[in-house]
């Protein structure tokens, strides 16, 4: 596994970005697909009604939610998106390019959340599926399950002025 050693930056996305955005929400779904029987045709009009839905109900559930593109060398390679509530932060999405996985990325982008939510004494909240690897991740950082149902659990990473958040070179090595 290698160590992630471009630079990472955070950038507004755009309108520009649509395609960038169902390229990656494939890529999160390539598994899903793989296993299906239909052709290219199929799977790519599911992938795109499917991204749509996502976006919609993102836009519904979060008005006010923040989009950023991450990127590595000014080259998009994910999306970080978060809702800055009163009460808490909600992590509504991270996703990264399958050849940005592992690198440490979605630790740092992770760490600098929580570094943001303990600043302004708020909870860090999110929602993820039972299968879905980041979950190892999100406990190791210290968050906790606060609820389940058969899909999805909701996980919270409580404020406490005393954690140490800040980022230590294992944690850039491996996002399991």
């Amino acid at each position: 596994m290698e160590e992630n050693s471009s630079p990472i930056s955070l950038r507004p996305a755009t309108s520009e970005d649509e395609s960038f955005l169902v390229c990656l929400y494939a890529s999160t779904r390539a598994s899903e697909l793989a296993a299906l029987p239909w052709d290219d045709n199929q799977k790519q009009a599911f992938i795109n009604m499917q991204c749509i839905a996502q976006c919609r109900q993102y836009v519904m559930s979060y008005p006010r939610a923040d989009s950023k593109i991450v990127l590595s060398n000014d080259e998009p390679v994910g999306r970080l998106l978060v809702d800055r509530g009163e009460d808490a932060l909600t992590l509504i999405d991270i996703s990264l390019l399958p050849a940005y996985r592992k690198l440490g990325i979605g630790t740092q982008l992770l760490r600098a959340l929580l570094d943001e939510a303990n600043t302004a004494g708020k909870p860090v909240r999110l929602h993820v599926l039972h299968s879905n690897p980041a979950k190892k991740l999100y406990q190791r950082l210290g968050f906790s399950m606060a609820s389940s149902d058969e899909v999805y659990c909701e996980m919270v990473w409580p404020r406490t002025n005393s954690t140490d958040i800040s980022i230590k070179p294992q944690d850039l090595k491996d996002d399991k």
